[in-house]
């Protein structure tokens, strides 16, 4: 079933990484992640990447 199963994960805080990480090592098959776009914060405007 799980070879069957073919989703597309979505998740962008440093929290969603585990949990795809699991799922991924569980044998299911993830054919697509989508995040927020990366974007400037701080006080220097550095762009901060998704995990």
């Amino acid at each position: 079933m799980k070879d069957e199963l073919r989703f597309v994960y979505m998740g962008t805080p440093e929290f969603a990484v585990e949990p795809l990480r699991r799922l991924t090592e569980g044998g299911y098959h993830v054919v697509g992640v989508i995040t927020m776009p990366d974007k400037p914060a701080g006080r220097g405007y550095k762009v901060q990447y998704s995990p």
